[in-house]
């Protein structure tokens, strides 16, 4: 009796042992989510990480060693074109000009008056001239002395040295007015490089240098960038490089805004790969620029080569890949059944394939449940 009794109740724990495994275990692990195909359109993109750039930006550099005395902006700020931004102490540069002006103006003065002399001197030949002709005359008439008619001659000829003398005054006077015009037109030169103004409309992203600073030629103090050349330099495996070309529509995620995107399109296309990451840049450029904008901010671009229209379309989740074939488990009479599909393109988390029919049920493979084979059950 007591084997009875015990045999039964080993019977009934191994029966509801059973049961509960079945229940617990066995039918969760082979039940699985399934789905079905749907169609309609996809763009076949190529995925690209770069970073905020753009064609022109411009470093304001000094020209000249010298002491900065205003920068009128800040980095952040806008500017216009042709507007002042910095000023440098031109230190004695502004009297050398004064003196060259002045230099100009005396050498201008003093080509006047040698003028007005030359025609002094020569409304004096003139008459000088007809006093020696006339002595001349009476002389071979024997009405004037030699001595009269000498100092006649003698007259005239000192009026032509004057003259030459007067033209000679002229010419020097021409002469330093046109070395102290280009002098002036130098020092003028020279002291606009203590000045530095704004070289488009465009949005300052650096200050690199401060008021009361000393800075020599070429050191930068202020970088402009032009907004409207402002782009994505993002960079594309060459694998799926061929497919981009210009004018291509584009969207863009900026790393500081990732749950937004920005239309853009493909603006230049480098011709040179790099030999060692195996990437070719592609310029993405804004539709429309969002402000503010941060210059090397990281970026992801989708660039759209093609569209495909009314194909298949499964989640992403659903596919299979094994010995370089791709295939989806499809749930037909209770039972998992492999069916091999080829990829067209992939957009997120949607895949376009082919080789499926729109009644198709697909069974979506889990790593917590037990895995699928060709013709396991499945719930």
């Amino acid at each position: 009796m007591n084997s009875l009794i015990k045999y039964s109740l080993v019977t009934l724990l191994a029966v509801g042992g059973g049961t509960l495994f079945y229940n617990k275990v066995y039918i969760p692990k082979s039940t699985y989510t399934k789905v079905s195909p749907t169609l309609g359109d996809m763009a076949v993109e190529v995925f690209g990480i770069g970073n905020v750039d753009a064609k022109n930006i411009y470093n304001l550099n000094a020209q000249s060693a010298a002491k900065i005395l205003t920068i009128t902006k800040d980095a952040g700020e806008w500017v216009k074109k042709g507007e002042l931004l910095v000023e440098m102490d031109p230190v004695d540069m502004p009297l050398l000009l004064e003196e060259a002006k002045i230099s100009v103006k005396k050498a201008s003065l003093e080509l006047i008056a040698s003028r007005k002399e030359l025609e002094s001197l020569s409304a004096q030949k003139d008459l000088a001239s007809i006093t020696y002709k006339r002595y001349e005359k009476l002389k071979a008439q024997s009405f004037a002395s030699q001595s009269e008619y000498d100092k006649a001659k003698a007259d005239l000829d000192a009026l032509d040295a004057q003259i030459a003398a007067s033209k000679a005054h002229i010419n020097s006077a021409r002469a330093e007015i046109s070395r102290a015009k280009k002098n002036t037109e130098a020092l003028n030169e020279k002291l606009s490089r203590f000045k530095i103004y704004a070289p488009v409309d465009g949005y300052i992203i650096a200050r690199e240098a401060d008021v009361q600073e000393s800075v020599v030629p070429t050191q930068a103090i202020l970088k402009i960038v032009d907004p409207k050349t402002v782009w994505i330099r993002a960079y594309i495996d060459e694998k799926v490089s061929g497919a981009v070309a210009l004018k291509q529509e584009a969207t863009i995620r900026l790393r500081s805004k990732s749950n937004k995107t920005y239309q853009g399109f493909v603006s230049r296309i480098v011709p040179q790969s790099d030999a060692v990451t195996g990437e070719r840049e592609v310029d993405v450029m804004f539709k429309e620029l969002p402000l503010p904008f941060y210059i090397n901010e990281q970026a992801e671009v989708e660039i759209t080569t093609k569209k495909l229209r009314n194909i298949t379309k499964i989640p992403a989740n659903t596919l299979v890949h094994k010995d370089e074939k791709s295939s989806v488990w499809i749930f037909k009479d209770g039972k998992a059944h492999s069916k091999e599909v080829k990829v067209l393109s992939r957009s997120g988390e949607s895949i376009a394939v082919s080789g499926l029919d729109s009644s198709d049920t697909l069974i979506v493979p889990a790593k917590n449940k037990k895995p699928l084979s060709e013709g396991s059950r499945v719930h």
